[in-house]
Protein backbone atom coordinates (compact mmCIF):
# COMPACT_ATOMS: atom_id res chain seq x y z
CA UNK A 1 0.00 0.00 0.00
CA UNK A 2 1.59 3.56 -0.71
CA UNK A 3 1.32 6.06 1.22
CA UNK A 4 1.80 9.92 -0.16
CA UNK A 5 3.32 12.45 2.82
CA UNK A 6 1.67 15.70 2.99
CA UNK A 7 3.39 18.90 4.59
CA UNK A 8 0.15 20.56 5.82
CA UNK A 9 2.68 23.38 7.30
CA UNK A 10 3.36 24.38 3.66
CA UNK A 11 0.97 22.53 1.16
CA UNK A 12 -2.54 25.01 1.47
CA UNK A 13 -4.23 21.92 0.24
CA UNK A 14 -3.07 19.46 2.80
CA UNK A 15 -4.64 22.10 5.23
CA UNK A 16 -7.51 22.04 3.16
CA UNK A 17 -7.70 17.65 3.48
CA UNK A 18 -7.29 18.31 7.36
CA UNK A 19 -10.54 20.21 7.27
CA UNK A 20 -12.35 18.01 5.11
CA UNK A 21 -11.59 14.91 7.84
CA UNK A 22 -12.52 17.11 10.31
CA UNK A 23 -9.16 16.81 11.85
CA UNK A 24 -7.28 19.79 13.61
CA UNK A 25 -4.31 18.19 14.96
CA UNK A 26 -1.18 15.84 12.96
CA UNK A 27 0.43 14.00 12.48
CA UNK A 28 -2.49 11.95 11.19
CA UNK A 29 -2.46 8.64 8.78
CA UNK A 30 -5.69 8.53 6.31
CA UNK A 31 -6.99 6.28 3.75
CA UNK A 32 -10.53 7.78 2.32
CA UNK A 33 -12.46 9.63 4.87
CA UNK A 34 -10.73 7.29 7.53
CA UNK A 35 -7.68 8.37 9.63
CA UNK A 36 -5.91 7.44 12.95
CA UNK A 37 -3.77 9.73 14.37
CA UNK A 38 0.07 9.38 14.42
CA UNK A 39 0.45 10.02 18.22
CA UNK A 40 0.19 6.02 18.95
CA UNK A 41 2.65 4.07 16.59
CA UNK A 42 0.78 0.57 17.27
CA UNK A 43 -2.73 2.38 16.16
CA UNK A 44 -0.92 3.40 13.20
CA UNK A 45 0.72 -0.14 11.80
CA UNK A 46 -2.62 -1.92 12.85
CA UNK A 47 -4.54 1.23 10.74
CA UNK A 48 -2.56 -0.05 7.85
CA UNK A 49 -2.88 -3.75 8.17
CA UNK A 50 0.67 -4.42 9.88
CA UNK A 51 1.01 -6.63 13.12
CA UNK A 52 2.48 -4.03 15.39
CA UNK A 53 5.68 -1.31 14.74
CA UNK A 54 8.07 -3.91 15.71
CA UNK A 55 8.96 -1.86 19.01
CA UNK A 56 9.27 -2.73 22.15
CA UNK A 57 9.19 0.27 24.55
CA UNK A 58 11.07 0.88 27.24
CA UNK A 59 10.13 0.33 31.00
CA UNK A 60 8.85 3.13 32.65
CA UNK A 61 12.08 3.56 35.24
CA UNK A 62 14.37 3.47 32.25
CA UNK A 63 11.96 6.50 30.52
CA UNK A 64 11.87 8.50 33.58
CA UNK A 65 15.74 8.62 33.68
CA UNK A 66 15.95 9.43 30.21
CA UNK A 67 13.57 11.97 30.09
CA UNK A 68 15.39 13.63 33.07
CA UNK A 69 18.62 13.80 31.14
CA UNK A 70 16.87 15.45 28.28
CA UNK A 71 15.64 17.97 30.24
CA UNK A 72 18.62 18.78 32.18
CA UNK A 73 20.27 19.12 28.60
CA UNK A 74 17.55 21.31 27.48
CA UNK A 75 18.36 23.54 30.72
CA UNK A 76 21.78 23.77 29.79
CA UNK A 77 21.36 24.34 25.78
CA UNK A 78 18.85 26.80 26.25
CA UNK A 79 21.24 28.99 28.65
CA UNK A 80 24.09 28.96 25.91
CA UNK A 81 21.31 30.52 23.34
CA UNK A 82 22.19 34.57 23.44
CA UNK A 83 19.42 36.19 24.62
CA UNK A 84 19.06 39.08 21.61
CA UNK A 85 18.79 35.62 19.55
CA UNK A 86 15.93 33.71 21.21
CA UNK A 87 13.10 35.66 19.55
CA UNK A 88 14.11 34.22 16.01
CA UNK A 89 12.63 31.62 14.29
CA UNK A 90 13.70 27.95 14.86
CA UNK A 91 13.50 27.05 10.70
CA UNK A 92 12.86 29.54 7.97
CA UNK A 93 9.85 28.35 7.17
CA UNK A 94 8.22 27.94 10.36
CA UNK A 95 6.51 30.49 12.64
CA UNK A 96 7.90 29.51 16.17
CA UNK A 97 10.69 31.08 18.24
CA UNK A 98 13.61 29.60 19.70
CA UNK A 99 11.74 31.70 22.92
CA UNK A 100 8.55 29.33 22.31
CA UNK A 101 10.17 26.00 21.28
CA UNK A 102 12.78 26.18 24.43
CA UNK A 103 9.79 26.84 26.64
CA UNK A 104 7.35 24.00 24.74
CA UNK A 105 10.82 21.14 25.42
CA UNK A 106 9.55 21.93 28.94
CA UNK A 107 5.55 22.67 28.98
CA UNK A 108 5.30 19.14 27.15
CA UNK A 109 6.67 17.35 31.18
CA UNK A 110 3.95 20.13 32.29
CA UNK A 111 1.36 19.31 30.07
CA UNK A 112 2.01 15.08 30.61
CA UNK A 113 1.72 16.04 34.90
CA UNK A 114 -1.15 17.75 34.12
CA UNK A 115 -2.69 15.29 32.67
CA UNK A 116 -2.20 12.20 35.08
CA UNK A 117 -1.70 13.90 38.07
CA UNK A 118 -4.51 16.72 37.46
CA UNK A 119 -6.91 14.64 35.14
CA UNK A 120 -6.50 16.79 32.19
CA UNK A 121 -7.03 15.40 28.95
CA UNK A 122 -4.16 15.82 27.13
CA UNK A 123 -4.16 17.27 23.58
CA UNK A 124 -1.83 19.29 21.49
CA UNK A 125 -2.80 22.48 22.41
CA UNK A 126 -2.43 21.35 25.98
CA UNK A 127 1.43 20.85 25.60
CA UNK A 128 1.35 23.93 23.47
CA UNK A 129 0.28 26.57 25.88
CA UNK A 130 2.84 29.27 25.21
CA UNK A 131 4.51 31.57 28.17
CA UNK A 132 2.38 34.55 29.33
CA UNK A 133 3.27 37.55 27.70
CA UNK A 134 6.64 39.53 29.11
CA UNK A 135 7.74 35.90 30.89
CA UNK A 136 10.60 33.86 30.08
CA UNK A 137 12.24 36.32 28.11
CA UNK A 138 15.79 34.93 29.02
CA UNK A 139 17.16 31.55 28.39
CA UNK A 140 17.92 31.60 32.36
CA UNK A 141 14.19 32.55 33.06
CA UNK A 142 13.15 29.15 30.83
CA UNK A 143 15.93 27.12 32.55
CA UNK A 144 14.72 28.35 35.66
CA UNK A 145 11.40 27.28 35.18
CA UNK A 146 12.80 23.70 33.59
CA UNK A 147 13.83 23.25 36.95
CA UNK A 148 10.37 23.78 38.44
CA UNK A 149 9.32 21.08 36.03
CA UNK A 150 11.72 18.89 36.56
CA UNK A 151 11.22 19.17 40.51
CA UNK A 152 7.25 18.14 39.82
CA UNK A 153 7.96 14.91 37.65
CA UNK A 154 10.65 13.61 40.32
CA UNK A 155 8.10 14.33 43.06
CA UNK A 156 5.48 12.59 40.82
CA UNK A 157 7.93 9.72 40.04
CA UNK A 158 8.77 9.22 43.76
CA UNK A 159 4.95 9.25 44.80
CA UNK A 160 4.14 6.72 42.63
CA UNK A 161 2.75 3.25 44.04
CA UNK A 162 2.16 1.62 40.40
CA UNK A 163 4.82 2.35 38.16
CA UNK A 164 4.15 0.06 35.44
CA UNK A 165 1.93 2.85 34.62
CA UNK A 166 -0.49 0.57 32.81
CA UNK A 167 -3.67 2.52 33.70
CA UNK A 168 -5.12 4.97 31.39
CA UNK A 169 -5.87 8.37 31.09
CA UNK A 170 -8.20 10.58 28.45
CA UNK A 171 -5.93 12.14 25.15
CA UNK A 172 -7.26 13.28 22.45
CA UNK A 173 -6.14 10.56 20.27
CA UNK A 174 -8.19 8.10 23.05
CA UNK A 175 -7.70 6.20 26.30
CA UNK A 176 -4.23 5.61 26.27
CA UNK A 177 -1.93 3.82 28.83
CA UNK A 178 0.33 6.65 30.62
CA UNK A 179 3.06 4.14 30.13
CA UNK A 180 2.45 5.15 25.98
CA UNK A 181 1.80 9.20 26.61
CA UNK A 182 4.81 8.97 29.03
CA UNK A 183 7.19 7.17 26.15
CA UNK A 184 5.74 10.01 23.61
CA UNK A 185 6.66 12.85 25.61
CA UNK A 186 10.03 11.48 26.63
CA UNK A 187 11.22 11.35 23.20
CA UNK A 188 8.59 14.69 22.21
CA UNK A 189 11.22 16.45 24.39
CA UNK A 190 14.53 14.73 23.48
CA UNK A 191 13.34 15.98 19.60
CA UNK A 192 13.11 19.21 21.00
CA UNK A 193 16.68 19.24 22.62
CA UNK A 194 18.43 17.96 19.38
CA UNK A 195 16.99 20.41 18.07
CA UNK A 196 18.03 23.71 20.36
CA UNK A 197 21.45 21.33 18.95
CA UNK A 198 21.09 21.94 15.93
CA UNK A 199 20.12 25.86 16.66
CA UNK A 200 23.40 26.55 19.01
CA UNK A 201 25.63 25.12 15.69
CA UNK A 202 24.18 27.35 13.71
CA UNK A 203 24.78 30.49 16.22
CA UNK A 204 28.39 29.27 16.50
CA UNK A 205 28.07 27.54 19.78
CA UNK A 206 29.19 24.05 20.95
CA UNK A 207 26.20 22.75 22.94
CA UNK A 208 27.18 22.07 26.52
CA UNK A 209 27.11 18.15 26.67
CA UNK A 210 25.56 17.26 23.78
CA UNK A 211 23.11 13.70 23.90
CA UNK A 212 24.73 10.78 22.99
CA UNK A 213 23.29 8.07 20.87
CA UNK A 214 23.44 5.97 24.23
CA UNK A 215 21.22 9.08 26.52
CA UNK A 216 18.75 8.83 23.25
CA UNK A 217 19.16 4.24 22.65
CA UNK A 218 15.32 2.84 22.90
CA UNK A 219 13.29 6.33 21.84
CA UNK A 220 11.32 6.18 18.95
CA UNK A 221 12.26 9.27 17.36
CA UNK A 222 11.81 10.59 14.04
CA UNK A 223 15.03 9.84 11.78
CA UNK A 224 15.29 13.79 10.06
CA UNK A 225 15.40 16.11 12.75
CA UNK A 226 12.56 18.60 11.87
CA UNK A 227 9.72 16.15 11.39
Amino acid sequence: MDFVAIDVLNDPRGRERLLELGVRNVPVVAKGDQFVFGQNLEDVAEFVGLHGTGHTPLPPDALIGKWMNVLRAGQRYVRQVPNEHLNERVIPNRDRSIRLMSHHLFRIAEAFLETVVDGAEYGVQLANIPPEDGAFLTGEEIARYGEQVIARLEQWWDALSEKSCRHKVKTFYGMQAVHQLFERSTWHSAQHARQLVAVLERLGVEPDGRLTPEDLAGLPLPERLWE
